[in-house]
C-alpha cells in the first residue's frame, strides 16, 4: 500500500534512541536545538560529498592538486574544509604503480571534515590488524585485486594526522564537469578499499 513505508513500526533501536533523546532533553542534559544542530552537521556539512568535491576538484585543477598534494590542510582550508579532526591531514595519490590504503590501528582516527563519520568497518578490530598484516588479502575481500606489480602502502591514521586517498581518476572522464565527476566517487576509493568505477 502507498505510504506504508511511513508508517511501519520502528525498531527497537530507533525507539531506544528516541527515548534516550526524550529523557535527555527533559532533564535538561541536552539542548533540542544544539540536538538539531549535531544533526545537520553530521548529515549535510561533513561526510563523503565533502571529500568527493575535493577529489573531482583535485581531478579537474592540477594547481590545486599539487597544493593538495603539498599540503593538504592549507588546500582543504581554501574550500572552508577544517575542523578538529582534519586539522593535519595528508592526501596520498593512487597511481598506474600504487595503491594506498588507509587504516587506523590504535583506534577509529578518520578524517571526518571530509569524509564524515566512519563506517564500523573502519572500526572494527578485524579490518585494522588485517590491513596491516595482509592488506593485500583485506582488499580482495573488499572486491578489489590489483596486479602483483602495484605497491600497496598502508598509512596509519592517528590523533596527530588524518589520511585521505586521492583515487586514481578513471579513463573516459575527461570531459566531465566536477559535479558530474563527484557523483562517481565513492567513500571507499579515498579510503582505499575501492577503486573509482565508471562506465560509458
Amino acid at each position: 500500500m502507498a505510504g506504508s513505508a511511513h508508517r511501519a513500526p520502528l525498531s527497537d533501536v530507533q525507539l531506544r534512541v528516541r527515548a534516550l533523546e526524550s529523557l535527555l532533553i527533559e532533564k535538561g542534559a541536552v539542548n533540542r536545538d544544539a540536538l538539531d544542530a549535531i544533526i545537520d552537521h553530521y548529515e549535510n556539512k561533513v561526510g563523503p560529498h565533502i571529500g568527493a568535491r575535493v577529489v573531482a576538484k583535485a581531478w579537474a585543477d592540477p594547481d590545486f592538486k599539487a597544493r593538495l598534494l603539498q599540503d593538504a590542510s592549507g588546500a582543504l582550508a581554501e574550500l572552508g574544509f577544517t575542523g578538529i579532526e582534519g586539522s593535519h591531514m595528508v592526501v596520498v595519490e593512487n597511481t598506474d604503480k600504487i595503491h594506498n590504503l588507509v587504516v587506523c590501528t590504535l583506534c577509529s582516527c578518520y578524517p571526518w571534515p571530509v569524509l564524515g563519520l566512519p563506517p564500523n568497518w573502519y572500526k572494527s578490530t578485524p579490518y585494522r590488524a588485517k590491513a596491516v598484516r595482509d592488506p593485500r588479502g583485506l582488499l580482495k575481500e573488499f572486491g578489489l585485486e590489483l596486479a602483483e606489480e602495484t605497491e600497496v602502502r598502508v598509512w596509519d591514521s592517528n590523533a596527530e594526522i588524518r589520511y585521505l586517498v586521492l583515487p586514481k581518476r578513471p579513463d573516459g572522464t575527461e570531459n566531465m564537469s566536477e559535479e558530474e565527476l563527484q557523483e562517481i566517487i565513492t567513500r571507499d576509493s579515498m579510503v582505499g578499499t575501492g577503486l573509482v568505477a565508471f562506465q560509458q
